[in-house]
């Protein structure tokens, strides 16, 4: 039976479980799930992930929620299977791309997508750098609010753009001296970063975090460039059914 995903493709925890999927030609079935629409939840969705998460996976008897986790499980069950180098050749190579996995996960993650949210709530012709407007004396108390919002979207984003900057700052060292983060091959090490990545490279105010940096920018385009995550961005179109399997 082939391997169920739960989730949207848009997703960026269940982007990155379909790019390890691909990289792996590992036969699924992606059920279509919206997290945010409690209604239109599947009930074998719920036994999986009660919570109605972003993302739910099923792999024979074994269930899985952690999209990390499910990239490990992935590249060791068919380590022989489509791309080998996933998870690299021996205990050493592992060991790096394991540190590299840490990295993502506590070190780009949460300040890639706390970028991304801030972004979404501010007016994308907004720009940036000047701050938020202030709220005028006798503003409507709904403009001042959203107003509000806007300076503590531009707070947080202005934060985040430093810690991240810092963070992809490692990077272009790394990168100088490797082709990809854990050596010379392209491994789950970068694959985990492809998500979030992309939708930094994806917005003119915040592509120059990527761009600016020489090797990074190389790195980007090799990654965002691979089959796995080209057909990742064709599934994240608008679904002609809820349910696709392949």
């Amino acid at each position: 039976m082939p391997v169920k995903v739960f989730g949207s493709p848009a997703s960026a925890e269940v982007a990155r479980v379909l790019a390890c999927l691909f990289e792996k030609d590992v036969e699924f079935q992606l059920i279509r799930v919206d997290s945010f629409r409690g209604p239109k939840r599947l009930p074998q969705y719920l036994k999986l992930q009660p919570h109605g998460e972003a993302l739910a996976f099923e792999d024979g008897s074994v269930p899985l929620v952690d999209s990390r986790k499910i990239l490990r499980h992935v590249a060791e069950k068919y380590e022989k299977q489509g791309y080998e180098h996933l998870f690299g050749p021996g205990a050493l190579e592992r060991a790096s791309i394991e540190q590299w996995l840490q990295t993502e996960q506590q070190n780009f993650d949460v300040p890639s997508a706390e970028i991304i949210f801030s972004l979404a709530r501010l007016p994308p012709d907004m720009p940036l750098g000047g701050g938020a407007p202030a709220a005028a004396p006798g503003m409507h108390p709904a403009h001042r609010q959203k107003v509000e919002e806007m300076q503590q979207a531009m707070r947080q984003l202005e934060k985040r753009s430093r810690e991240l900057g810092r963070l992809l700052d490692i990077y272009e060292q790394r990168l100088g001296e490797e082709e990809y983060l854990a050596g010379d091959t392209f491994t789950l090490a970068d694959l985990s970063h492809l998500p979030n990545a992309d939708r930094l490279a994806a917005d003119p105010r915040s592509a120059h975090l990527i761009q600016s940096r020489e090797n990074v920018s190389r790195w980007w385009r090799a990654i965002s460039g691979r089959g796995s995550w080209r057909r990742v961005k064709e599934l994240q179109r608008p679904p002609p059914s809820a349910e696709a399997p392949f």
